[in-house]
């Protein structure tokens, strides 16, 4: 049975980083779009390209560390946050959701987000944290 948890966490934690990481580096090939999307979503308006880039590079960092099970404490919990956030924020896209398919998806990774979290002491498959 622990050795299919095991699986089982690490391929949650691998495709999460996938999705994670994908939006990580979004923010440097397109830093413009990804200032609307935080002035849409977030409501944080006026961050310039630097500033993208600079969140961009500081969320791969902890992504790559989260992939890597280093910390997992503080990296599990910061890709759970970050992305409730995420979810969260987009809660207006839930209201007609037929019309929004793609952010129902957010839903099933949050509850990935949590089960990671939660299982974080059970996730040390291909892991170097302890």
């Amino acid at each position: 049975m622990d050795q299919r948890l095991g699986v089982s966490l690490f391929v949650l934690r691998l495709s999460v980083f996938v999705v994670m990481v994908m939006w990580s580096i979004d923010k440097l090939l397109d830093p413009e779009g990804s200032a609307r999307i935080f002035e849409s979503f977030y409501h944080i308006g006026g961050l310039e390209a630097g500033a993208m880039y600079a969140i961009g590079l500081a969320q791969i960092a902890i992504e790559i560390a989260f992939v890597l099970g280093v910390a997992r404490f503080w990296t599990y919990g910061f890709v759970l946050v970050t992305h409730g956030i995420s979810t969260l924020s987009s809660w207006q896209q839930y209201l007609s959701p037929f019309d929004h398919m793609m952010f129902l998806a957010a839903i099933p990774m949050l509850a990935a987000c949590v089960t990671l979290f939660l299982l974080r002491d059970r996730d040390n498959l291909f892991s170097l944290g302890r």
